[in-house]
């Protein structure tokens, strides 16, 4: 039976040769993948805070720049502090995806024509800005700010615990999610001139509850200043004009954002800023 014999000596001889061949296509694969070099990781996204003031200067900035700083550099975000006007160049601002103005009141009186046109420019290009509290103080000789931003300011409160009510329609936006629909927070609340509601490309993200506070501090009951009423606005964003701008009422000191949900919402807000 020689045929049969044959077989049985050539069978072992496959076996190791195809078990040969499955070691060496492992140790090759095992190979390539530890030369294969990692993939790049992705830029972080650039923020430029800008905290100079025309007019009153809160004496909180300089803290919640560090803040800002702090909070942003773990979540991903490369972030520079500025107070120079002169920083605020075409050339500058290219090399940012977001201008965080943190409570950068009037700046009509501080910043000059050209330094104006560059932020407008750059916003018009697809620029972020994220603004804090006293930004929308004084900017109605500013007209494409207090245009683009909505309103401006009229008066505020004391630090005051109220409820915050969350809009139905944007319950799910990460900067204001898992709250539940209303909750109580302690910030400044300001009084706008005029409401947002209802603006081209505007969405309300956050309003207070004026019947859970007193909305006008002592200082302007004597001085005009008006409450809002039922729709009170606090925090906002808007795709409009070319660029993305976030608005939020905290920041008037640093309590007001120095919590779980202020970092949240600054946080949030941001990265939807640099959104496409």
């Amino acid at each position: 039976m020689p045929h049969r014999r044959n077989s049985l000596l050539i069978l072992p001889c496959l076996t190791v040769i195809v078990v040969a061949l499955a070691t060496f296509a492992e140790k090759s694969a095992a190979v390539e993948e530890q030369a294969a070099p990692a993939p790049a990781a992705a830029p972080a996204k650039r923020v430029l805070v800008f905290s100079g003031t025309g007019w009153y200067r809160h004496p909180d900035i300089p803290r919640t720049n560090s803040w800002l700083v702090r909070v942003l550099t773990p979540a991903g975000f490369e972030v520079d502090v500025t107070e120079t006007p002169a920083d605020i160049t075409p050339e500058r601002l290219a090399q940012y995806q977001v201008l965080l103005l943190n409570n950068a009141n009037e700046l009509s009186t501080l910043l000059n024509d050209p330094q104006r046109k560059a932020i407008e420019d750059w916003y018009k290009q697809g620029g972020g800005l994220v603004t804090l509290h006293a930004t929308l103080v004084h900017q109605t000789k500013w007209q494409w700010f207090y245009d683009l931003a909505g309103c401006d300011f009229d008066s505020d409160s004391t630090f005051q615990e109220a409820r915050i009510v969350v809009d139905p329609e944007n319950q799910e936006h990460p900067a204001v999610k898992g709250h539940g629909p209303k909750f109580s927070y302690k910030a400044d609340w300001t009084n706008h001139d005029k409401t947002v509601t209802g603006l081209p490309g505007l969405k309300v993200l956050l309003r207070v509850d004026e019947s859970t506070y007193d909305p006008v501090r002592e200082y302007f009951k004597t001085r005009g200043g008006k409450a809002m009423g039922k729709d009170h606005p606090i925090a906002w964003l808007r795709v409009h004009g070319g660029g993305r701008f976030f608005y939020t009422e905290l920041g008037h000191d640093l309590r007001s954002l120095d919590t779980d949900f202020g970092r949240q919402h600054v946080i949030e807000g941001v990265r939807w800023a640099v959104e496409k």
